[in-house]
């Protein structure tokens, strides 16, 4: 049974994603801000965090910060804002995924299992990729270029790592949307459009190995 940690100012928030968890099998606990969950953090160890940014006392990025140098827990992000900086920065500071509220709480929980089996699997892959100076580690989850590790977001990770494993193969925007985030997506695709920016920006000269295939998506060719 996996261990999760709702993080949200609002009663009436956790009161509904720990009823929809508890009916998916999950073992919910809830903390009421920043400073609880962190407290809570070092106590035990959990399999992912729904972590709200609007909170009193500390937002939700600062527990992220703290939480990340100690631990490397799932995060899924929940916000009243949408805006692209917001989805950026949390990327960027290593969350998994960002849910726009309101919400539905099925979907939420397809994110939470989609969330957890990837970690899941992402740790039992056992492969190297290499092609120039791009040297990936499956196992490790460690990408080289030139002899230096690059540091990427989760998504980036596993964006990258289908569309090595898919080389060669035009990939449509639906099919890396449905494939890497697993689940049916009907939010907004310019998520896909931040993270394919993101990790041609991590890639640097290696970008060249994925290709826009205009009008329907992209391959990458090594």
């Amino acid at each position: 049974m996996y261990n999760i940690l709702i993080v949200d100012d609002e009663e009436k928030i956790r009161t509904l994603i720990r009823k929809y968890g508890e009916f998916e099998g999950f073992r919910i606990k809830e903390a009421s801000d920043g400073i609880q969950a962190l407290e809570m953090c070092e106590k035990e160890d959990f399999d992912l965090i729904i972590l709200d940014i609007m909170m009193p006392e500390m937002d939700g990025f600062s527990v992220c910060e703290r939480i990340r140098k100690n631990k490397k827990i799932p995060i899924i992000m929940l916000s009243a804002r949408g805006e692209e900086y917001d989805k950026i920065h949390g990327f960027e500071m290593g969350i998994d995924d960002y849910v726009v509220k309101p919400f539905s709480p099925r979907e939420l929980m397809m994110r939470v299992r989609a969330v957890i089996s990837r970690n899941h699997f992402n740790n039992e892959q056992h492969d190297i990729f290499e092609k120039e100076g791009l040297h990936i580690d499956f196992t490790g989850r460690i990408v080289t270029i030139d002899g230096s590790v690059v540091s990427m977001t989760p998504k980036e990770y596993d964006l990258l790592f289908y569309f090595v494993q898919n080389r060669g193969v035009a990939l449509t925007r639906g099919r890396l949307i449905t494939d890497v985030w697993g689940y049916d997506y009907y939010g907004d695709d310019r998520t896909l459009d931040t993270h394919i920016k993101l990790l041609r920006s991590s890639l640097g000269e290696y970008r060249k190995f994925l290709v826009t295939l205009r009008g329907v998506g992209y391959r990458f060719e090594a």
